[in-house]
């Protein structure tokens, strides 16, 4: 392997919620000290040269501590309050991580501040909303979660509430998959807009994306999601929405997740080329241009490929780009800087 060493910001985990999870479950797992059940901590993202990223807050059905979540009762819509009270836990988690840290983790709120924090060494932790349902119809709770640091919001995860229709992940399908956005989410992409919160796509479903594309004043985004061509899980992007992106000088980020990969959807075999990855980044490329491609890893949220492992892994990915022709100058660009000039592009 090269020993060029490249930053790695991406704009998709769930690690916030594995933390708060195992907490509640009385089995706490140290971001700091590094845990083998997280595919991002200090340790690992220190070995693969992860400056940070946006770290996503999904809330989960409300249930007992330890208990085994059921994904049909993942679809089923949440009571705002506790999804409230999920969302703020997993805020306090990354307040409270940053503090024991002593600065090796930072939470940023503007992109001056994550190439500051990148500057320092430390890990940029930038606070993002998967699924809107902590969010009140009168967006009282939006004002405080944007005081407090959010800054990334997708109105929708792959389930209903009162701003849209997520996206089911069914393979093989299409994301054309019922009715877009519901008055007050067409409001909450307005209200997003004004506070300079970023949108987020990729759960959105395809009536919702085209919604979000004639109302936002901003870049279309979608932080973790693949080519439909490739892999025909409802999840992924037409290439009619590809366009869009690419018209509105938007991003798409990388998705890992082996199911939004492979050709065949299987979303446990984790034997997934880097080759297979690369095909995708190169086929957005070829729909985006170079400054529309990034990571989304999902990790700690899906299986990724075993050539990846975890945030540590990181680094064979951009050396197999190099194997494929990707100049430095290019390979930069997906790996942090198109991150960095979204967030810029996007009032951040």
């Amino acid at each position: 392997m090269s020993e060029k060493m490249v930053p790695i910001f991406d704009g998709h985990n769930d690690t916030l919620l594995r933390l708060e999870m195992a907490s509640r479950a009385n089995k706490p797992i140290s971001f700091l000290r590094g845990d083998s059940s997280l595919h991002i901590d200090l340790p690992k993202a220190e070995q693969g040269h992860f400056a940070g990223g946006l770290f996503a807050m999904f809330v989960p059905p409300n249930q007992k501590p330890g208990e085994a979540m059921n994904f049909a009762d993942m679809t089923q819509p949440l009571e705002q309050g506790y999804a409230l009270d999920m969302t703020v836990a997993m805020m306090a988690q990354a307040f409270r991580l940053a503090r024991a840290s002593k600065s090796r983790v930072q939470i940023c709120r503007s992109s001056i501040e994550v190439k500051m924090a990148m500057e320092d060494g430390a890990v940029a932790l930038m606070l993002h909303i998967e699924g809107a349902e902590a969010i009140d119809a009168d967006f009282n709770a939006l004002e405080v979660l944007y005081a407090a640091g959010l800054r990334s919001l997708g109105p929708v995860w792959s389930r209903s509430n009162i701003f849209g229709h997520g996206v089911p992940f069914d393979f093989p399908g299409s994301p054309d998959s019922g009715p877009g956005l519901t008055d007050l989410g067409k409001e909450l992409v307005r209200q997003c807009n004004s506070l300079g919160i970023l949108i987020d796509l990729s759960h959105m479903n395809e009536q919702g994306f085209w919604d979000v594309h004639e109302i936002s004043n901003r870049p279309l985004v979608a932080s973790h999601s693949n080519v439909h061509t490739l892999c025909q899980t409802r999840r992924n992007l037409t290439d009619q929405q590809l366009d869009a992106i690419s018209e509105s000088d938007g991003l798409v980020g990388l998705n890992y997740a082996v199911g939004f990969l492979r050709s065949d959807g299987d979303k446990h075999n984790n034997d997934v080329a880097l080759d297979l990855m690369v095909d995708h980044i190169a086929y957005l490329l070829e729909k985006l241009g170079e400054d529309g491609v990034a990571l989304g890893s999902d990790f700690d949220g899906a299986t990724v490929p075993a050539a990846i492992g975890s945030v540590a892994g990181n680094q064979a990915l951009m050396e197999h780009m190099r194997t494929r022709g990707f100049g430095e100058a290019l390979i930069e660009k997906i790996a942090y800087k198109n991150w960095i000039g979204m967030l810029e592009k996007t009032g951040i």
